[in-house]
This record gives C-alpha cells, sequence and structure tokens, in this order.
C-alpha cells in the first residue's frame, strides 16, 4: 500500500473514531471524570459496592446493571439518560468521551503498518501473524503481552460489543476451537489485523466471516 493511500486510511479511520467517541450517549466501562465519581457516589449512599474512585471499571458496571434490575431498567451496565435520571434525579450532561493515550498511541501505531505481508509466526515488521502484530504494537506503547492469540484473551478484562472503545482486542475463533485470531478495534466497528488472506489489513466486525466467528473482546489499557 502506498503512503498516500496508507495516510488516506489512516485519515478515515481516525474521523469515524472521533465521531463515534463525540457521539457516545452513555457512560460506560473506561470513562473516567468527575461525572463518573458523581455516579459511583449515588450508587455507593444506595449501599451498592463500588468506590467512588472516578474510573468507571467492571465494578461500576456490576452496580450499574444491580441498581437497573431494582428499578425495572434494561441491565446493560451503561447509564443512559433513563438510568441517570433515576439514579440522580437530574437529566444527563452530554457524554464527552476520549480514550487514554495510550490508546490513542495504539491505534495510531497500528495503522502505520497497513500492507505488511502475513508471516505464520512473524513478529516483525517484516511479516506479522495476528497475534505478533498486537503484541508488536502493544509493545511500542509500553504494555507486554503473551506471544500468542489465546494467551492474549486471558489479559485484561472482558467487554461487551457495546463498550468497545478504540485500543481493545478483538477476538475469533477461526481454525481451531476457541480464541485463534485476534485484532485491534479501531471504532465504528471496525478492527485493523493481520490476515493471512491480505496481511495487515482493516476489517469490519459485522462483516458476515468475522461476525461469525467473533467471540469475544478484552481491555488490556
Amino acid at each position: 500500500m502506498s503512503k498516500a493511500l496508507r495516510m488516506f486510511a489512516l485519515t478515515t479511520i481516525l474521523l469515524c473514531w472521533f465521531t463515534a467517541i463525540c457521539g457516545a450517549s452513555a457512560f460506560r466501562v473506561g470513562d473516567q471524570g468527575s461525572d463518573v465519581a458523581e455516579i459511583q457516589g449515588q450508587l455507593a449512599s444506595l449501599g451498592y459496592d463500588v468506590a467512588a474512585d472516578g474510573d468507571f471499571g467492571p465494578a461500576t458496571a456490576e452496580a450499574v446493571k444491580a441498581f437497573q434490575v431494582a428499578r425495572g431498567l434494561d441491565a446493560d451496565g451503561l447509564v443512559g439518560p433513563s438510568t441517570y435520571t433515576a439514579l440522580l434525579g437530574k437529566a444527563m450532561p452530554e457524554v464527552s468521551r476520549g480514550t487514554s493515550s495510550i490508546g490513542r498511541r495504539v491505534v495510531a501505531d497500528s495503522m502505520q503498518y497497513l500492507g505488511v505481508p502475513y508471516v505464520f509466526g512473524g513478529t516483525t515488521p517484516s511479516g506479522f501473524d495476528c497475534s505478533g502484530y498486537v503484541r508488536y504494537v502493544f509493545a511500542n506503547a509500553g504494555i507486554y503481552l503473551p506471544r500468542t492469540a489465546d494467551a492474549q484473551y486471558e489479559c485484561g478484562y472482558a467487554v461487551s460489543t457495546a463498550e468497545l472503545v478504540p485500543g481493545d482486542l478483538v477476538f475469533f475463533s477461526t481454525y481451531e476451537a476457541g480464541p485463534s485470531h485476534v485484532g485491534i478495534y479501531l471504532g465504528d466497528g471496525n478492527f485493523i489485523n493481520a490476515a493471512s488472506s491480505s496481511g495487515v489489513s482493516i476489517a469490519s466486525l459485522y462483516s458476515s466471516y468475522w461476525g461469525s466467528c467473533y467471540i469475544g473482546a478484552r481491555r488490556v489499557m
């Protein structure tokens, strides 16, 4: 892929990423800040086991789900307008979501290797396999992952499709049962991966092939 095409692809993905982030309509796992701390503080005051640390993690999501069940709301673990109003008694503010500086670096760096060929067992820009590519990109950001897709699947914590943010790892069951393929989520339903058929390339999580073998996602940042 030429440098011009690579830059065009990078610009397109980052624009989609920015749109998806700014258009967010609920507080969810990965969000941070004073609004999250206020949500957590109210949950804690109602007796739910959560610390008001301003970091929306899995424990906060579980507390939100428990609150939603108690109030007859859709128990998705997301704090959207209806859940926010039921919890805090006021209209929900606009959600301004970003991702961590590490996440931004991972996404930007991942795009630099578009077009690199697939090489079974490859771990360098001369040729990557899926987990070798992911490991290389994350190592550049200071996050060290195991070598194989199934081992990477044990890192971090699980996130649902609705909770995905750029930089999350997405996993697929392809040539064998269990997590045998991994990619990096970019946003707007797209991910980047080292595929045996096309090398480092961008694909849709919802395509007929990838959608049929998708098994879950993990957040390691």
